[in-house]
């Protein structure tokens, strides 16, 4: 149920009715917005009394009760009608501007990573992604540096003033990673790993949930709602290519699900024009795409020498490339009013 208190309503009034809502078996999740706080009530409307009360006990507070007819109940725009916004670092995820948050897939070297976080920043970047932990498909790839790759990290942040965004792999990482990071990826092959989904969400950080490889995007605005039943109201969804018949491209970016999540879901969608079509040469074309679909940000893989690259070389940009590409973007993000 969604409980949308009146404007202007006191503080004596709020605990009153959230002490009712508890009364009656639900627990609730306050959403502030700017000028309505919003309560879902999460609970099984089956066996729990009625919450309809609440209007008729607090006139003065309460200005409406509404059923949730979604499965996914907190990510809703039934829920929340107004965008969500998630501040970084001073940098606003889901407002008026588009984010960009570039790096390599993996971070391999100090020199590597500092390179890249110098010329993404001088590009436009405002955000720093870097896997030290990486899943890998076989077990003889690359797996990552680990804690030192989130030392790495650290230090670049500090360097450049670049906020970080790195992958959680397992439960037992949780506060070690977001001792270092400023945003939690949640990657596709752990989109439906709900106690990894719940352990993100108790360190309080941001989190971005990427989609998985063959998720309907039902069960990925389900997967999101595990953060946000949690306590963490910083969610963001991330498309990044679904597997299809298709061997043209290593995923199928499919950019039709920006408008869908913008239609289902107040959080911010984040898109991944490299793990998307997993080819180089058309991130640039996959960004205008997103930009003018309504992406909240980008996601993009660069590297000082793809060729080299530890890990999916095809799919990254060189230092270059990202210049250019953010200079091709501009007129893209003007005509979309995001600039």
């Amino acid at each position: 149920m969604i409980i949308v208190f009146k404007p202007n309503i006191s503080r004596k009034d709020e605990t009153a009715v959230l002490k009712e809502i508890k009364r009656l078996g639900y627990r609730p999740h306050i959403m502030r917005g700017v000028a309505r706080t919003v309560v879902g009530a999460i609970g099984d409307e089956l066996t729990h009394q009625s919450l309809e009360n609440l209007l008729t006990l607090f006139p003065q507070a309460v200005e409406s009760v509404m059923p949730v007819q979604k499965r996914f109940k907190l990510v809703s725009r039934e829920a929340h009608p107004a965008n969500s916004t998630i501040e970084v670092r001073g940098h606003l995820i889901g407002g008026r501007r588009i984010q960009i948050m570039a790096g390599p897939c993996s971070v391999e070297s100090e020199t590597q990573l500092l390179a890249t976080a110098e010329a993404v920043r001088a590009a436009g970047a405002a955000i720093l992604r870097g896997g030290a932990f990486k899943p890998r498909t076989s077990p003889y790839e690359f797996q990552g540096l680990g804690h030192r790759g989130l030392k790495l990290l650290a230090k670049a942040r500090k360097e450049t003033g670049l906020a970080i965004i790195t992958e959680l792999l397992s439960e037992d990482h949780a506060e070690l990673v977001a001792e270092y990071t400023d945003i939690i990826q949640i990657g596709t092959r752990n989109a439906q790993n709900f106690q990894l989904l719940i352990a993100a969400a108790k360190t309080g950080k941001p989190v971005l949930l990427k989609r998985g490889l063959s998720m309907r995007i039902e069960e990925w605005l389900l997967a999101g709602e595990y953060v946000l039943a949690n306590g963490n109201p910083n969610l963001m969804f991330c498309e990044r290519g679904i597997r299809t018949f298709e061997t043209y491209t290593r995923n199928t970016l499919d950019l039709a699900a920006i408008p869908i999540v913008k239609q289902e879901s107040h959080c911010p969608i984040v898109i991944d024009p490299s793990q998307g079509s997993g080819r180089a040469d058309l991130v640039t074309a996959m960004c205008k795409g997103a930009v003018a679909m309504g992406a909240d940000a980008l996601l993009i893989e660069v590297h000082p020498n793809p060729a080299e690259a530890l890990s999916d070389g095809a799919q990254q940009i060189s230092l270059d490339a990202f210049a250019r590409l953010m200079t091709d973007l501009k007129p893209f993000l003007e005509a979309a009013g995001r600039a």
